[in-house]
C-alpha cells in the first residue's frame, strides 16, 4: 500500500460516532469525577499536639527497644565467656576427641579447639584459666604440663597435688595459692574442673 491509497482510504472513513447513551451519561460522569478529586485533595487539619504525641510515644518504643536489646546484649556477653566454666560442655568436647585436646581457647574470635595429631594428650583433670589484660580477656580450658600463648608468650601450665595451678614462662610466673601477683595487670583465674572427669 503506497501512500495515496492510504489517504484515500482515510478520507473514505467516517469518524466514529459515540452512542446516544454516551451523551446522556457524559455530564454526570464527569460531575463526578470532579467530586472526586476534591474529595481527595481536602485533609483533615492534624493537631500539632496529636503530632506531638505520636513522636513523643515513638521516641519512647525505640528507647525502650534500645534498652532491651543492650540489656539481652550484655546478659548473652555475660554468660558466653563463662562457657568454658561449664564441666558438661567440656567433658562434651573432651569425649569427642579422646586424649587428643591440648586446650580448648575462648577470646574475641570466638572458641578455639587446639587437638594433637596423635591420642598422646596424657589423661589428667582439665583446667580452667581465664586471663583478663583490662582491655581483652580470654579463657582456656587445658591440661597441666600443656603449653599457652599468654599476652605474647609462651607459658607452661602446671597442677599441683593440692589442687594449685602454675602458670610459668621465661620471664612469667603465678600462682593460684598467691593470685595477687600477676605481671603487666593481668587478672588470672584459675581452678580445676574435677566434675569432667
Amino acid at each position: 500500500m503506497n501512500k495515496s491509497e492510504l489517504n484515500s482510504i482515510l478520507k473514505k472513513a467516517r469518524t466514529p460516532e459515540p452512542a446516544k447513551e454516551f451523551w446522556e451519561e457524559f455530564p454526570q460522569q464527569v460531575a463526578r469525577g470532579l467530586n472526586r478529586e476534591r474529595t481527595e485533595n481536602i485533609r483533615p487539619k492534624q493537631k500539632p499536639f496529636l503530632r506531638l504525641a505520636w513522636g513523643f510515644a515513638t521516641a519512647i518504643c525505640i528507647l525502650a527497644a534500645f534498652a532491651v536489646g543492650h540489656r539481652r546484649g550484655q546478659v548473652k556477653a555475660k554468660t558466653s565467656t563463662d562457657i568454658l566454666a561449664n564441666a558438661k560442655v567440656v567433658g562434651e568436647t573432651l569425649a569427642m576427641f579422646p586424649n587428643q585436646v591440648r586446650a580448648i581457647v575462648q577470646d574475641e574470635r570466638g572458641i578455639n579447639l587446639v587437638l594433637s595429631d596423635r591420642a598422646d594428650v596424657p589423661v589428667s583433670p582439665p583446667l580452667y584459666v581465664s586471663i583478663c589484660d583490662g582491655k581483652h580477656c580470654s579463657s582456656l580450658v587445658t591440661f597441666s604440663g600443656q603449653e599457652i600463648q599468654v599476652a605474647g608468650q609462651k607459658l607452661t601450665v602446671l597442677s599441683d597435688a593440692q589442687g594449685g595451678i602454675i602458670l610459668m614462662g621465661n620471664d612469667f610466673a603465678w600462682s593460684s595459692r598467691d593470685p595477687s601477683y600477676a605481671k603487666n595487670d593481668l587478672k588470672i583465674e584459675a581452678k580445676p574442673l574435677t566434675a569432667v572427669m
